[in-house]
């Protein structure tokens, strides 16, 4: 037993032994080397044995061993920022790893769904939180101006939350809403405005959002159908993120200062100027002050934005909970915008990442003080020879122009005293929003190819507000009541109530197939969609101060309400990684048209071509990327139109419409115009691009061009008189085409450890023109004036015209002196030769929409500082210079009516009388308003950690808002909305500084 016992032992150890020797004799020790490019080496980049376990790691010096067993024929090589490798196994293996393009892998949001960047196949850009401008922002839009081409950005004025007006290629109606179509973590919102609020997105946090991205072609846009005639505009808020929980805070002081005022007389030009030209009698009205109005209503401001959020993962449960609070005033005395948000987002996942839940709440409160925005036109006109206090008591003790043969003691038309209109009204609205949705979507567990997903979400406000105007008030001074048929002053106190609910619910389908025999990908998507908007007013019996009725109302609400119901579709094909193809369809019903053309169908189609997967292009290192693009769809428009025009049906007549009876006005209702066949407007957009990145991912960037073709123009049309309730309606008419180029490029000269500069450049190119306006071919139509302005009663100052760029400045030709090269008032070019001047020596004449933009943003990050600035430039947009002609003649300033104004130093130059009307159609008036603006200037300093025991980081920033503009227009600022300039809040400039404090709550 012993023996046999030793005989097995020794069969054992011998089979152990030849095992161990064939086991090392499979194995192969890999030794190498790992660099990049340049031959630098490259350090931590992961070395894995592709059919076994085992790893290794370079180290500093990019060198690496590793063994391999038998099974391990290939070892993979993977860092990340660098594309990986496969390579056979040998003795020695050295490899050279290519810097990967990042971007191409980032994950953008598109429309009901997410796509890799590489794999666009429409005119898609996205701008991440890293690259917004910095400051002082108090609306989300502000974030993205002069960074995208193709997007024009243009602020609705200084006041605090004033907003933006945003166009996308230009916009695509002349009746309808040219703005796009906004959508905030799944939420599409409606443009309509909020009471109380000075802009529906002064409701939104900036400090909340991660990134933005514009689908601006129709194959992109035409998902969301009927409201992407105009573009569309995803904004993604800020959401935890794996890793230990991070504490946030950030702090920013910031100080405003008119940037710059209007160019009128001083005190001493003014008495010059009196003296010269006026009477007696308007001599001895010149008072003995030296006032500069609007110095009187503009101050240095001061506001404060606060934001504190904690991010991170709860177990299972990705979480980010943020509150912010954000003040300013602005620099018109007495404006004020104060906002609280809060905003909570959970974004958790169950039963093995099956089932995911995307849950995301948005609240914001704010209270508005609107200063009086008449005080800056008073400014600007009264007479600067006054002082700002009459020394008696009556109207509040404000200097006003009297008239001792009125009933009130008031010179009717003269202008109101400018600091009296902003210390006699209080005029504050409050509102709430709230934005919330909760999409579940549920990967199937016995087919999980397929996906679920329904998306439910809620858009709702409640604005209110209340108008005081003193008793004493030169404005509501002594004004005849209409209860007892007395006069007596009675001031204002007047309210106003809206409320918006806008509700959602979708439900979708996804099938993700991965054909690898073929080499294809197939992603389809379909689904349907709800959506409901209701608005109701209330109205209020109007009051004056005193508590007298005023005026009664006898509909005190006033519920508007539309629905759009859609079904969805979208196919995404991807064929060897080279050929990309995707299809877009959307069937929308809209209430607010008929039952006949309630329906309509709207589509994209888009193709790409990886050009870099091709063989020819494959090897050659100087080209990273490169793709091609072309696409075509159709998207609608709706926005911008009445519930329920397609009906004649009855609203609630406004003041100047009441009826009286008794001592009493009762407000009634009154027949609006209709036309039962108005339908879509349709918008159909071809684009070719190219994507590309070169030189090691150092320059790259995008090129597209495009051409869009609105049909079914929403335009003004003339009724016959008793046809309708208004001779003129807005009816499906015209077409108008929108084309162009754009080029977006990002280039980075030098990259160093210690230094980076990056340069982002952006340019576009757009034109417009109008191809029809009447349903038949009328030689004898002009066009649709529009553009009314002040100073010229009843007079227009734009025109739509066939063959011409919309809103086309309708002008006659000036004259001018041979000697002095001075404008001669009212005499112009007879273009039609008939020796007299008419309308028809009218002529179109240059439009207020840029042919070019511009943008140009550098960073440079050198050790622990970056800086960088934002540049725009705009060519080709032309302003009427309103200020000018209504307050630039002798007439303007030596009133008739028996008083005296300030006016542009415009009247020096041209010395224009101001008799009749027709010079204010003059288009010495029409100015070149081309500028460069530099809209931001910021510094940075990551402090990192003061404090060693601690986990915070510190970053300290200064900033500073609209720099400069350099412009030739004379008046306050070159971009004007609409290009009508008449008395508009300049913008202020903006110096900021603040600290971010990051705190990492790891255990």
């Amino acid at each position: 037993m012993k023996s046999m016992l030793i005989k097995m032992k020794n069969v054992f150890l011998f089979a152990t032994i030849m095992f161990a020797t064939n086991y090392a004799q499979s194995q192969t020790v890999v030794t190498g080397k790992v660099t990049d490019k340049g031959s630098a080496p490259v350090a931590d980049v992961n070395v894995l044995i592709k059919e076994a376990n085992g790893g290794a790691t370079t180290d500093a010096d990019g060198n690496f061993k590793i063994t391999v067993p038998a099974a391990g024929k290939t070892l993979i090589f993977s860092l990340v920022g660098y594309q990986s490798q496969q390579v056979p196994v040998s003795a020695t293996v050295n490899v050279t790893l290519k810097v990967l393009n990042k971007e191409l892998g980032e994950i953008v949001v598109v429309g009901y769904g997410n796509k890799k960047k590489g794999d666009l196949t429409a005119s898609v850009t996205s701008i991440s939180s890293k690259d917004f401008q910095k400051g002082a922002i108090s609306t989300p839009e502000q974030l993205i101006a002069g960074k995208v081409a193709g997007v024009s950005v243009v602020s609705n004025g200084g006041a605090p939350g004033s907003g933006s007006t945003i166009r996308i290629r230009g916009g695509a109606s002349l009746s309808a809403s040219n703005d796009p179509l906004i959508v905030i973590d799944g939420v599409a919102l409606s443009n309509s405005g909020i009471a109380g609020a000075p802009n529906p997105l002064s409701l939104i946090n900036p400090n909340d959002i991660e990134n933005f991205t514009i689908l601006k072609d129709a194959a992109a846009a035409a998902i969301y159908g009927t409201r992407a005639s105009n573009g569309v505009i995803l904004i993604t808020t800020k959401k935890g993120k794996k890793g230990s929980p991070t504490l946030s805070f950030s702090t920013s002081v910031n100080f405003s200062t008119p940037a710059k005022t209007a160019d009128v007389m001083s005190a001493d030009e003014f008495r010059t100027y009196v003296k010269a030209n006026g009477t007696p009698a308007q001599i001895a009205l010149m008072g003995t002050a030296n006032t500069n109005w609007q110095d009187e209503i503009y101050e240095n401001a001061i506001g404060t934005d606060n934001n504190l959020s904690v991010a991170g993962v709860y177990k299972t449960l990705p979480y980010r909970i943020s509150l912010g609070y954000f003040n300013q005033n602005g620099i018109l005395k007495n404006d004020n915008l104060a906002r609280s948000t809060v905003g909570i987002n959970l974004n958790p996942k169950f039963l093995k990442d099956h089932l995911k839940v995307d849950v995301g709440f948005k609240y914001a409160n704010t209270n508005t003080t609107f200063s009086d925005r008449g005080a800056i036109g008073s400014a600007v006109s009264f007479d600067p020879t006054k002082s700002v206090n009459s020394g008696n008591t009556r109207y509040g003790g404000y200097t006003q122009w009297l008239d001792a043969g009125s009933s009130t003691g008031l010179l009717g038309l003269a202008p109101r005293n400018p600091v009296a209109l902003i210390d006699q009204r209080s005029d504050i609205g409050k509102s709430n929003r709230i934005i919330a949705n909760a999409q579940v979507e549920y990967k199937l567990h016995f087919f999980p190819a397929i996906r679920a997903s329904v998306n439910v979400a809620t858009d709702r406000s409640t604005g209110k507000g209340n108008i005081i105007v003193a008793d004493s008030a030169a404005t509501a001074y002594k004004v005849q009541s209409i209860v007892n048929n007395t006069q007596f002053a009675y001031g204002v106190n007047n309210q106003y109530k809206q409320e918006n609910e806008n509700n959602t619910i979708e439900s979708f389908l996804y099938y993700n197939k991965d054909f690898k025999k073929i080499n294809t990908k197939l992603d389809v998507m379909a689904g349907t969609a709800y959506q409901t908007f209701k608005t109701t007013n209330t109205f209020f019996d109007n009051f004056g101060k005193n508590g007298v009725l005023i005026s009664k109302t006898q509909f005190p609400n006033d519920v508007q309400e539309n629905r759009l119901f859609s079904y969805i579709g979208r196919i995404n094909l991807a064929i060897d990684n080279k050929y990309l193809l995707t299809a877009n369809f959307r069937r929308d019903g809209s209430s607010r048209f008929s039952p006949t053309r309630r329906y309509a169908n709207f589509y994209g189609v888009s193709a790409a071509w990886k050009l870099k997967e091709e063989k020819f292009l494959k090897n050659i290192d100087a080209i990273n990327d490169l793709k091609l693009r072309v696409s075509y769809g159709a998207t609608g428009q709706q926005d911008g139109l009445g519930n329920y025009d397609y009906l004649s049906f009855y609203s609630q007549s406004n003041q100047t419409a009441q009826y009286q009876f008794g001592n009493t006005y009762y407000t009634m209702s009154r027949p609006g115009a209709y036309d039962g066949n108005r339908g879509w407007e349709e918008t159909a957009t071809k684009n070719i691009g190219l994507d590309f990145s070169v030189a090691n991912n150092r320059i790259g960037g995008s090129i597209d061009v495009y051409d869009r073709l609105t049909k079914d123009l929403l335009s003004p049309k003339t009724q016959s008189a008793g046809s309708n309730f208004s001779n003129i309606i807005v009816a499906n008419i015209g077409n108008m085409r929108n084309y162009g180029a754009e080029l977006n490029l990002n280039v980075i000269p030098v990259k160093k450890d210690k230094l980076t500069v990056e340069l982002g450049f952006n340019f576009t190119y757009n034109k417009n023109e109008i191809t029809k306006l009447t349903e038949f071919p009328d030689p004898n139509f002009a066009g649709f004036e529009i553009g009314g302005i002040s100073g010229g009663t009843g007079s227009n100052i734009q025109i739509h015209t066939v063959g011409n760029q919309r809103a086309s400045y309708y002008v006659y030709k000036q004259v001018y002196d041979p000697a002095t090269q001075k404008p001669i008032e009212n005499l112009f070019v007879d273009l039609d030769g008939d020796g007299l001047i008419t309308d028809r020596d009218r002529y179109r004449y240059k439009n207020p929409d840029a042919t070019y933009l511009f943008g140009f943003s550098p960073t440079v990050n050198y050790k622990k500082w970056t800086g960088g600035f934002v540049a725009r430039a705009s060519v080709g947009n032309y302003v009427y210079n309103n200020n000018a002609s209504s307050r630039g003649t002798k007439n303007s300033i030596l009133n008739p009516l028996g008083f005296l104004a300030n006016g542009s130093r415009s009247v020096l130059e041209t010395g224009f009388v101001g008799a009749g009307n027709r010079f204010y159609s003059s288009d010495y008036y029409v100015e070149n308003a081309s500028f460069l603006r530099m809209d931001n200037v910021s510094l940075t300093y990551n402090a990192g950690k003061l404090i060693r025991s601690s986990n915070a980081g510190f970053r300290f920033n200064f900033n500073v808002q609209n720099v400069f503009v350099s412009t030739k227009y004379k008046g306050i600022d070159p971009e004007v909305n609409g290009g009508i300039d008449n008395t508009i809040y300049a913008r202020p400039r903006i110096f900021s500084f603040g600290v971010n404090v990051d705190l990492n709550l790891k255990k």
